[in-house]
């Protein structure tokens, strides 16, 4: 088997060259991911009849089968998106060799004929120190005179007599105690009273409710300008209060009261994009997480008073323009948790966020 040959190249590439051939070809794949993505935008806009030529209205089927369809093309160009940037990066990265060396340059002027005066030597070592005089020798001492004899110690006087104690008194006797009086007789026992009447019934604890939904398959979600809700199909847990519709984006609870409202939002890369929850279809300003800096996780906790039959969503929205979305797959990608902390008896509570404690009514 012969090895392969491969085509001259007249004039050869140089690797300056080479780098620009790399660099063109991932502009002309940017360009056909742009077509592709403006193909997948007019099939939706077909389906939902915003554009001429669909015969009759397509059925809510067809438009989902078509939801999946550019779902999973934006996934991958997502992908290819990465791939392409990554080898963008390394072909910028990369060095050019330099060209071949210029011309010499002309010699420089000649230097005075005079040269510099070096520096001076080092000093010569120092010479032996010379041997120092004897010393004549020490004159004898003279012996110590002998110490004279200590004096003799004075006699000391005689200690005085000690006076005689005086006796003590003798204790006096102790009283007689006094004869124990006599017990005096039980009395009768009391007759027992009448039982009292029965105190009221106390009030009955707040019942709590709670439910939850989650999104772990990894969806992509198509992030347009006014928002998209995010769907969350896996791990439900819905009392029978609670209830989702059928895409599993809008969740109604039945009764009226106060709601603490959680979500978590976890996607596969940083994007400038912002949450929040949609209540009765307003958005809610206390659940907004901004879309003020590029990042992978959102998360927010409210509190508000909602009447029967309020309407809940999730939803991602862009800080400029549309863009798409990968939700963490294998894990919570998105999840949503609703607790009802109490009833309402009042036929006239309005949604508000409660800022204070929370006052648990009698249901």
């Amino acid at each position: 088997m012969s090895l392969p040959t491969f085509p001259q190249i007249n004039p050869p590439l140089t690797r300056e060259g080479s780098l620009n051939e790399i660099i063109s070809s991932i502009a002309a794949e940017e360009l056909s991911l742009s077509h592709i993505l403006n193909a997948e935008g007019e099939k939706l806009q077909y389906v939902l009849g915003t554009l001429p030529g669909l015969g009759e209205a397509a059925a809510f089927e067809e438009i989902m089968d078509v939801n999946r369809s550019v779902q999973h093309t934006l996934s991958d160009v997502m992908e290819q998106q990465v791939l392409l940037t990554a080898k963008l990066s390394a072909a910028m990265k990369a060095p050019v060799l330099p060209g071949p060396a210029g011309p010499a340059g002309p010699a420089g002027a000649e230097g005075p004929a005079e040269g510099v005066t070096g520096p001076a030597g080092p000093a010569g070592p120092t010479g032996a120190e010379g041997p120092a005089g004897v010393t004549g020798p020490t004159g004898p001492t003279g012996p110590q005179g002998p110490q004279g004899a200590a004096g003799d110690p004075g006699n000391p006087g005689a200690p005085g007599e000690t006076g005689p104690t005086g006796p003590t008194g003798p204790t006096g006797p102790d009283g007689a105690a006094g004869p124990a009086g006599a017990a005096g007789p039980a009395g009768a026992t009391g007759a027992s009273g009448a039982a009292g009447p029965t105190g009221p019934t106390g009030a009955t604890g707040p019942g709590l409710t709670a439910a939850f939904a989650a999104n772990t398959q990894g969806s992509t979600v198509a992030v347009a300008l006014g928002g998209t809700p995010i769907a969350l199909p896996n791990a439900q847990v819905l009392p029978p209060d609670i209830t989702a519709n059928a895409g599993n984006t809008v969740f109604t609870v039945a009764q009226a009261g106060i709601y603490q409202i959680s979500y978590h939002v976890n996607i596969t890369l940083a994007l400038l994009m912002g949450t929040r929850l949609v209540i009765n279809g307003a958005n809610n300003a206390a659940s907004t997480i901004a879309p003020v800096v590029s990042a992978t996780n959102f998360e927010n906790q409210i509190t508000v008073n909602l009447p029967a039959n309020s309407t809940i969503s999730l939803q991602m929205y862009p800080a400029t323009l549309a863009g798409a979305a990968a939700l963490v797959g294998g894990g919570a990608g998105a999840s949503l948790t609703i607790i009802r902390l109490n009833g309402s008896n009042s036929a006239n509570s309005s949604e508000h966020d409660v800022e204070g404690g929370w006052d648990f009514e009698e249901e």
